[in-house]
């Protein structure tokens, strides 16, 4: 096939911590985009679209997921290319994927409509193109990234209790953590720095609060404070 018919796309993965359908139990979430055009018009598929001949990578991205679900996340970070042969119907299409994650309280400010909702990461229907192979990978990723790095401080506020933390790792990775094991594990662990500031309005005594240690950089950070042009203004 010659090189000129092959196309070139962006999409993005978007993580968020929601509660679960039980209204309790955090769950990882992603938002989804139904398609409005052939192919697999009507089918829900990620966030995404062509690069334009004049942006970046990381701008189409941005742009891309902005445009579709007015989020900007705290953490961008290119995941892989997609390009099998016959991924997209008519056509050669090679997709670079990226993955973001997105705190609560601005996933809460997602664009939420007939053609964008939330859908629980573990428990997709039916994706246009190979995007729930996309999924299982971007899925992939984030657990392998927790045992090593701070990534899940993208999907907290700046402070946190531990047992929000520990919300946070048993979201991801999908099965409960031993309470006192992981309190012991973090409280060893130099990233974290305990403030003098407690959750208050709780039942029982009002927790710690801490802090990630700002000398410890996320894991392979994207381009976090990079916007595409025109978006989050105010």
């Amino acid at each position: 096939m010659d090189a000129a018919t092959v196309g070139l796309a962006v999409s993005t993965v978007i993580f968020a911590l929601r509660p679960g359908e039980n209204g309790h139990v955090a769950t990882l979430w992603i938002p989804l985009v139904r398609r409005i055009t052939e192919p697999f018009n009507g089918q829900w598929a990620l966030p995404g679209g062509f690069l334009r001949s004049d942006e970046s990578l990381e701008l189409a991205a941005g742009r891309n997921l902005f445009e579709t679900t007015a989020l900007e996340p705290a953490y961008l970070e290119q995941l892989f290319a997609f390009g099998e042969v016959d991924r997209a119907p008519g056509g050669r299409v090679v997709s670079v994927v990226y993955w973001a994650l997105v705190r609560p309280d601005l996933a809460d400010q997602a664009a939420v409509g007939e053609n964008v909702q939330w859908f629980p990461a573990d428990d997709l229907p039916d994706l246009a193109f190979d995007h729930n192979s996309i999924v299982d990978y971007a899925l992939w990723r984030l657990r392998s990234k927790m045992e090593y790095s701070r990534i899940a401080h993208a999907l907290l506020g700046e402070t946190f209790t531990l047992a929000e933390l520990r919300e946070v790792h048993e979201a991801v990775r999908g099965k409960p953590i031993d309470p006192a094991n992981f309190r012991r594990h973090v409280e060893h662990s130099e990233a974290l720095v305990a403030t003098e500031e407690r959750r208050t309005g709780t039942k029982h005594r009002p927790p710690r609060l801490y802090r990630y240690n700002t000398q410890f950089e996320l894991a392979d950070n994207g381009p976090l404070t990079r916007r595409p042009s025109g978006a989050g203004k105010e």
